[in-house]
Protein backbone atom coordinates (compact mmCIF):
# COMPACT_ATOMS: atom_id res chain seq x y z
CA UNK A 1 0.00 0.00 0.00
CA UNK A 2 1.39 3.50 -0.85
CA UNK A 3 1.38 6.23 1.56
CA UNK A 4 0.22 9.59 1.13
CA UNK A 5 3.94 10.87 0.45
CA UNK A 6 4.56 8.14 -2.13
CA UNK A 7 1.70 9.09 -4.10
CA UNK A 8 2.65 12.68 -3.91
CA UNK A 9 6.07 11.30 -5.57
CA UNK A 10 4.30 9.71 -7.71
CA UNK A 11 2.14 11.97 -8.67
CA UNK A 12 5.29 14.71 -9.08
CA UNK A 13 7.38 11.78 -11.23
CA UNK A 14 4.24 11.24 -13.41
CA UNK A 15 3.61 14.82 -13.80
CA UNK A 16 7.32 16.02 -14.68
CA UNK A 17 7.95 12.95 -17.21
CA UNK A 18 4.36 14.21 -18.99
CA UNK A 19 6.50 17.44 -20.40
CA UNK A 20 3.10 19.19 -18.85
CA UNK A 21 2.46 20.96 -15.44
CA UNK A 22 -0.26 22.88 -13.56
CA UNK A 23 -0.12 25.60 -11.50
CA UNK A 24 -2.65 27.57 -9.49
CA UNK A 25 -1.78 30.92 -10.58
CA UNK A 26 -2.85 34.18 -7.82
CA UNK A 27 -2.38 37.70 -7.06
CA UNK A 28 0.55 39.56 -5.40
CA UNK A 29 0.70 43.33 -5.44
CA UNK A 30 -0.44 43.06 -8.88
CA UNK A 31 1.81 40.30 -10.20
CA UNK A 32 0.72 36.92 -10.88
CA UNK A 33 2.59 34.22 -9.17
CA UNK A 34 2.11 30.45 -9.57
CA UNK A 35 2.89 27.69 -7.47
CA UNK A 36 2.45 23.70 -8.36
CA UNK A 37 -0.98 22.85 -8.03
CA UNK A 38 0.41 19.26 -6.68
CA UNK A 39 1.35 21.18 -3.63
CA UNK A 40 -2.42 22.77 -3.13
CA UNK A 41 -4.42 21.22 -0.26
CA UNK A 42 -7.12 23.97 -0.27
CA UNK A 43 -8.25 27.81 -0.82
CA UNK A 44 -9.63 29.17 2.28
CA UNK A 45 -11.34 32.41 2.55
CA UNK A 46 -9.62 34.81 5.20
CA UNK A 47 -10.68 34.73 8.62
CA UNK A 48 -8.96 35.87 11.71
CA UNK A 49 -6.09 33.53 13.11
CA UNK A 50 -4.50 32.85 16.27
CA UNK A 51 -1.21 35.18 16.63
CA UNK A 52 2.16 34.30 17.94
CA UNK A 53 4.66 36.03 19.87
CA UNK A 54 7.79 36.26 18.98
CA UNK A 55 8.08 35.39 15.42
CA UNK A 56 8.89 37.02 12.43
CA UNK A 57 6.72 39.64 11.20
CA UNK A 58 6.06 37.63 8.03
CA UNK A 59 4.50 34.38 10.18
CA UNK A 60 0.85 35.68 10.66
CA UNK A 61 0.34 33.23 13.42
CA UNK A 62 -1.89 29.79 13.16
CA UNK A 63 -4.91 28.29 12.07
CA UNK A 64 -6.61 24.91 13.23
CA UNK A 65 -7.27 22.92 10.51
CA UNK A 66 -9.41 20.25 10.82
CA UNK A 67 -7.49 19.03 14.30
CA UNK A 68 -4.00 20.11 12.64
CA UNK A 69 -2.21 23.21 13.57
CA UNK A 70 -1.56 25.57 10.37
CA UNK A 71 1.39 28.03 10.45
CA UNK A 72 0.27 30.87 7.97
CA UNK A 73 2.51 33.30 6.19
CA UNK A 74 2.00 36.50 4.66
CA UNK A 75 3.77 36.75 1.60
CA UNK A 76 4.02 40.35 1.14
CA UNK A 77 6.02 40.63 3.98
CA UNK A 78 7.80 37.58 3.09
CA UNK A 79 8.87 39.22 -0.16
CA UNK A 80 9.40 42.80 1.93
CA UNK A 81 6.10 44.29 -0.48
CA UNK A 82 4.08 47.32 0.85
CA UNK A 83 1.42 46.14 3.30
CA UNK A 84 -2.14 46.17 2.22
CA UNK A 85 -5.21 45.76 4.38
CA UNK A 86 -6.46 42.43 3.88
CA UNK A 87 -10.05 42.66 1.46
CA UNK A 88 -12.57 40.13 0.77
CA UNK A 89 -10.60 38.97 -2.05
CA UNK A 90 -7.72 38.14 0.38
CA UNK A 91 -7.22 34.33 0.70
CA UNK A 92 -5.51 31.83 2.41
CA UNK A 93 -3.94 29.26 0.30
CA UNK A 94 -3.02 26.16 2.10
CA UNK A 95 0.12 24.24 0.32
CA UNK A 96 1.84 20.96 1.03
CA UNK A 97 5.56 21.98 1.77
CA UNK A 98 8.67 20.33 1.24
CA UNK A 99 11.81 21.06 3.12
CA UNK A 100 14.98 19.01 3.01
CA UNK A 101 12.87 15.86 3.09
CA UNK A 102 10.53 17.11 6.04
CA UNK A 103 7.13 17.37 5.42
CA UNK A 104 4.03 19.81 6.80
CA UNK A 105 1.45 22.17 5.91
CA UNK A 106 1.58 25.92 5.92
CA UNK A 107 -0.78 28.46 4.38
CA UNK A 108 0.41 31.94 2.54
CA UNK A 109 -1.95 34.85 2.14
CA UNK A 110 -1.89 35.82 -1.28
CA UNK A 111 -3.95 39.16 -2.93
CA UNK A 112 -6.32 36.90 -5.13
CA UNK A 113 -6.91 33.81 -6.33
CA UNK A 114 -6.25 33.73 -10.01
CA UNK A 115 -6.84 30.38 -11.93
CA UNK A 116 -5.09 26.74 -13.13
CA UNK A 117 -3.54 26.41 -16.10
CA UNK A 118 -1.60 23.99 -17.93
CA UNK A 119 1.48 24.51 -19.69
CA UNK A 120 4.63 22.54 -21.16
CA UNK A 121 7.87 22.23 -19.52
CA UNK A 122 9.12 23.51 -22.55
CA UNK A 123 6.80 26.54 -22.37
CA UNK A 124 8.98 27.55 -18.60
CA UNK A 125 11.27 30.14 -19.25
CA UNK A 126 14.13 30.13 -16.82
CA UNK A 127 14.07 32.96 -13.75
CA UNK A 128 16.16 36.35 -14.60
CA UNK A 129 18.87 36.94 -13.20
CA UNK A 130 17.14 39.69 -10.85
CA UNK A 131 13.59 39.34 -10.52
CA UNK A 132 13.22 42.58 -8.78
CA UNK A 133 11.95 42.30 -4.93
CA UNK A 134 11.39 38.53 -5.53
CA UNK A 135 15.01 36.59 -4.56
CA UNK A 136 15.25 34.18 -7.47
CA UNK A 137 16.16 30.98 -5.47
CA UNK A 138 12.16 31.09 -5.03
CA UNK A 139 11.68 31.05 -8.28
CA UNK A 140 11.17 28.06 -10.56
CA UNK A 141 10.73 30.19 -14.31
CA UNK A 142 8.46 32.48 -15.71
CA UNK A 143 5.63 31.20 -18.29
CA UNK A 144 3.55 33.16 -20.72
CA UNK A 145 -0.17 32.71 -20.10
CA UNK A 146 -2.50 35.25 -22.37
CA UNK A 147 0.28 37.47 -23.04
CA UNK A 148 1.32 38.50 -19.27
CA UNK A 149 3.89 36.70 -16.99
CA UNK A 150 3.79 34.37 -14.28
CA UNK A 151 6.45 33.73 -12.07
CA UNK A 152 6.18 30.48 -11.34
CA UNK A 153 7.64 29.75 -7.02
CA UNK A 154 9.54 27.17 -5.75
CA UNK A 155 7.40 27.10 -2.35
CA UNK A 156 9.79 24.87 -0.71
CA UNK A 157 12.78 26.98 -0.92
CA UNK A 158 10.64 29.83 0.07
CA UNK A 159 12.07 29.21 4.00
CA UNK A 160 15.18 29.02 4.90
CA UNK A 161 16.37 26.21 7.13
CA UNK A 162 16.12 28.63 10.00
CA UNK A 163 12.89 29.71 9.52
CA UNK A 164 11.33 26.43 8.59
CA UNK A 165 13.11 24.59 11.78
CA UNK A 166 10.37 27.63 13.81
CA UNK A 167 7.38 26.75 11.53
CA UNK A 168 7.79 22.88 12.67
CA UNK A 169 7.74 24.03 16.10
CA UNK A 170 4.90 25.97 15.82
CA UNK A 171 3.09 23.37 13.74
Amino acid sequence: MQTNNENKNANTMEWMQSGACQFLSFFLNDEEYGVNILQVNEIREWTPITTLPETPNFIKGVINLRGHIVPIIDLRERFSLEQVEYGPTTVVIVLNINHNDNETVMGIVVDAVSDTHTVNQADIKPSPDCAGSINVKYMQGLVEIDQRLVLLLDIDRLLTDHQFNQLEQIA
